[in-house]
């Protein structure tokens, strides 16, 4: 899951322990969204930072739901074809679990055997993306972190 970190860093996250992961726009990212389950750990990544990468973990602790920023007109995700009867958009809420002693970059990532394959490498633009259990546990370990998915 990724954040810019001006706007919600882990830090952030980890002062407020659980927040709503609003403002996916993209059916792909949405479609992910729908299939996190209650428990699923996820990666949280740093975008539009220098360098870029992944800072530390959070948890899913409700599952998708409708994201109802898409009904207020004065919203910056307000949706004008998303219907309260079908809703277009969901989030998830997230909580925070960990920051990692050492900050994955992409680069690192990029350059680990394993990783390659990564949608993060591939189609990085994605604010929400699948992993693979390996792939989380190869960069859990790099980072440091406690967390085992």
């Amino acid at each position: 899951m990724k954040s810019e970190p001006g706007t919600y860093a882990i830090n952030d996250h980890e002062r407020d322990g659980s927040t709503c992961w609003e403002g996916v726009r993209n059916y792909q990212a949405r479609n992910l969204m729908r299939t996190m389950a209650v428990g699923d750990l996820a990666l949280f990544y740093h975008s539009n930072a220098k360098p870029p990468g992944v800072a530390g973990v959070a948890r899913v602790v409700r599952e998708a739901y409708p994201d109802p920023w898409q009904w207020e007109r004065d919203s910056k995700y307000y949706d004008p074809r998303s219907s309260r009867e079908s809703p277009r958009w969901v989030m998830v809420d997230i909580e925070f679990v960990e920051t990692f002693p050492r900050f994955v970059s992409l680069d690192e990532i990029r350059a680990t055997p394993g990783l390659s394959e990564m949608v993060l490498v591939k189609r990085s633009r994605l604010s929400v993306q699948p992993v693979t259990r390996e792939a989380f546990r190869t960069i859990v370990k790099m980072g440091g972190g406690r967390v085992r998915g």
